[in-house]
């Protein structure tokens, strides 16, 4: 099996997800710092994979880390060696960590959100109808980037005063180009950060997803603190950069697809299409770290080794033709039906699915209602993809406002 090095630059995302599809529904890769593991490509073996109870959560299960073969300078250590929280388990303790995150963010809890994200949408307009005209904006800054920020700050009891250092460690957190030497004080620096956040809400609760946390520990759900704190970072993480991303990869579609942006916006095809259809063309996740499989596993006509790990490689099984026929590589909002996983499969699907959906479907039509002559400021094929690769990122979002 010939083994695809996954770019640490992301120069050609579009061209490396057709050539993991191409090796195959399970891939031999190499993760950025030459690590080796393999990634499911296809849409049918996602489906597969992610419901096997024999591909599991816990790092101990890595034949590379048991060996002590993965140093804890790797960039990609925080992804891949999170801490305990619903990322990491499984089973009952997965059910455990899970529940009260999931019960925050069913639909119709989500749907009660609706005003305050109205509010902060028409907010972020108002700030970008204020400049002057003419004057090409950074939509990724001063539109993408605030609302979710904001929006899951709010749902976790975070203060607005903890972003810009949130921001900041973040980028380093997920970055492929973050120096070795960096890599443990960076992870130092988000673990005091947050268990600093836990200690205020243990001292002063709030109306928050944090403070029901530490309730639902000291009423006998015993969620250690260590859980309560790596659950807060997971859904910080989590909650802003996958919808960032869902917005600018919204908006670079429809700016490269007039004729579909002309029916979206005289009311021919509703928002809901662009969204779901941006998730699978354009996921907001390239690959998602990281599995590990408890014993050899069949995929098509090759093995998953016992104790290898597994990313799912999102950009790839997007545009899966077995799924989407010969159009798969193609955007097209009226594409029906379109059973994409960009938000995950199983046990471990993103119960923030709900929420950013709703992020999306408030801040886009807002955005183009305000703004209808958006335009890019530089052609799409100069946007710059940002050297992360789990998220499907830009640098920025140059557009004029018209």
């Amino acid at each position: 099996m010939t083994r695809i090095a996954l770019d640490p630059f992301v120069a050609d995302l579009d061209g490396e997800s057709a050539a993991l599809r191409a090796a195959g529904p399970l891939a031999e890769v190499e993760l950025p710092g030459g690590v080796h593991c393999y990634a499911v490509t296809h849409h049918a073996a996602a489906r597969q994979l992610l419901t096997d109870s024999r591909v599991v959560k816990d790092i101990n299960v890595w034949g590379a880390w048991q060996r002590g073969e993965i140093p804890m300078d790797w960039p990609l250590i925080g992804l891949a060696n999170p801490g305990r929280s619903m990322l990491t388990v499984d089973g009952a303790d997965h059910r455990r960590l899970r529940t009260l995150v999931a019960q925050a963010l069913t639909v119709k809890r989500v749907e009660r959100l609706r005003a305050g994200i109205e509010a902060l949408t028409t907010a972020s307009l108002d700030r970008l109808a204020a400049l002057p005209k003419g004057e090409k904006v950074d939509l990724k800054a001063e539109f993408a980037y605030p609302l979710p920020m904001n929006v899951i700050s709010e749902l976790m009891g975070v203060d607005g005063a903890d972003h810009p250092r949130l921001k900041e460690l973040f980028e380093k957190f997920f970055s492929t180009q973050t120096p070795p030497q960096e890599v443990p004080q960076m992870m130092a620096d988000l673990g005091t950060l947050f268990t600093k956040i836990v200690d205020a809400k243990r001292a002063e609760p709030g109306d928050d997803l944090t403070s029901a946390l530490i309730a639902a520990s000291e009423d006998g759900d015993h969620l250690t603190n260590e859980e309560i704190v790596n659950t807060l970072q997971l859904i910080i993480a989590a909650g802003h950069e996958t919808t960032i991303s869902l917005i600018v990869n919204a908006v670079v579609a429809l700016q490269t697809h007039p004729e579909q942006r002309k029916q979206v916006l005289s009311g021919e095809l509703p928002w809901e299409n662009v969204i779901e259809e941006t998730l699978r063309w354009n996921t907001p996740t390239s690959h998602v770290l990281i599995r590990f499989a408890t014993e050899d596993l069949t995929v098509g006509d090759k093995v998953l080794p016992k104790g290898e790990a597994l990313i799912v490689s999102f950009g790839a099984l997007g545009r899966d033709e077995e799924q989407y026929g010969p159009t798969a590589g193609e955007f097209d909002a009226t594409r029906s039906p379109n059973r994409h996983i960009a938000f995950g499969h199983g046990p471990h699907v993103c119960p923030g699915a709900a929420l950013s959906r709703l992020e999306a479907g408030v801040a886009l039509p807002a955005l183009y209602e305000r703004f209808p002559e958006l335009e890019l400021a530089v052609p799409a094929s100069e946007l710059r993809n940002k050297p992360i690769v789990t998220q499907n990122d830009l640098f920025d979002l140059p557009v004029e406002l018209g």
